[in-house]
């Protein structure tokens, strides 16, 4: 019996040591690790990106935000939902908020200059659709700042949103929408105050020559590029007065957001958006008549309509996010 046994491990130190002296070409080879590739492509990004450049995130905090976007994957994965990827522009807008937030002890969706989260992804440079999720929490004592902490309460944060029970589950419902495909992830911990910011980001056009600023009655444009699979359905233009300046109270008060203003300013329908189309590219002109915060929502269809007809938004997702500035 033992020397049967005896044997059989001779057999096994046998094959180790072969497998070990094996050049490694000749070995099965194991493909790159994709959290690695993650993070690379993740650093050349942060790197390259200009906009809110003071808010940009270091490599630990890449790194944590990969792990908690791994959560939030998990949580979609659950209900059918596609992964989404970590987007650097929404994740700098998140960590603004996410500051400002903290330092003056409120949580909202409004900033203290009386942005909404399209206003102020918009405003940063952002031209795709936004869905805010927001957590805030604080202790009577100090918080001790370490990755360990931070990753703890952001995954706390997000428990907290996937925990909500129907009809009080908008959070949730963000969070497994299948039509995002990307997200920002913003924290800021200090002293006693922890906020965690959650940007979803519905990305599937692309878009050029979008003014930020425009002149009242001035003539402009605005460029929009699809896949080619799919044409412009609707466009909408909702009008916002100029933001007011929020009290930390205020913002606490106002609760939930809606994703667009009471004020529809202009629609452009299907066969009249097809007028504007060059193969997949699509130049639109317009124009505003008062100084405010203009928003623009783009929908899409997998038919081109050229003649009127009736047309419906109904479970269709806006796939646009542009803000203009008109003084």
């Amino acid at each position: 019996m033992f020397r049967k046994t005896w044997k059989h491990i001779k057999i096994f130190l046998i094959i180790i040591i072969i497998l070990v002296c094996l050049p490694h070409s000749i070995l099965p080879h194991q493909s790159s690790d994709s959290s690695k590739d993650d993070l690379e492509n993740l650093i050349k990004l942060n790197d390259g990106e200009q906009r809110l450049i003071e808010f940009k995130d270091n490599e630990d905090a890449l790194k944590l935000k990969l792990i908690q976007l791994d959560i939030i994957n998990l949580s979609r994965k659950k209900f059918n939902a596609q992964p989404v990827r970590l987007d650097i522009l929404a994740s700098r807008v998140a960590n603004k908020m996410c500051r400002e937030a903290a330092e003056n002890n409120f949580v909202g969706h409004w900033n203290m200059a009386g942005e909404k989260p399209y206003h102020r992804y918009g405003i940063a440079g952002g031209n795709d659709h936004v869905s805010e999720n927001a957590f805030g929490e604080w202790s009577t004592a100090k918080y001790e700042v370490t990755n360990a902490n931070i990753s703890a309460m952001m995954k706390s944060g997000h428990e907290s949103f996937m925990s909500e029970r129907a009809p009080n589950d908008g959070h949730k419902k963000n969070i497994i929408d299948k039509t995002h495909n990307f997200a920002g992830l913003g924290y800021y911990l200090s002293g006693k105050q922890f906020r965690y910011y959650e940007e979803f980001i519905d990305r599937y056009l692309e878009f050029e020559n979008i003014p930020k600023e425009v002149k009242v009655n001035d003539p402009t444009s605005i460029t929009i590029k699809t896949d080619g699979k799919n044409f412009l359905y609707f466009l909408i233009v909702y009008f916002d007065k100029n933001p007011q300046p929020l009290s930390p109270s205020q913002i606490t008060r106002k609760g939930s957001y809606a994703d667009f203003s009471n004020e529809e300013y202009q629609k452009i329908f299907a066969w009249d958006l097809s007028k504007y189309r060059n193969g997949s590219i699509y130049k639109i002109p317009l124009s505003f008549s008062k100084e405010g915060l203009y928003y623009i929502q783009v929908y899409t269809d997998k038919k081109e309509i050229i003649k009127p007809t009736s047309l419906s938004t109904k479970d269709k997702s806006p796939f646009s996010g542009i803000v203009i500035k008109v003084n």
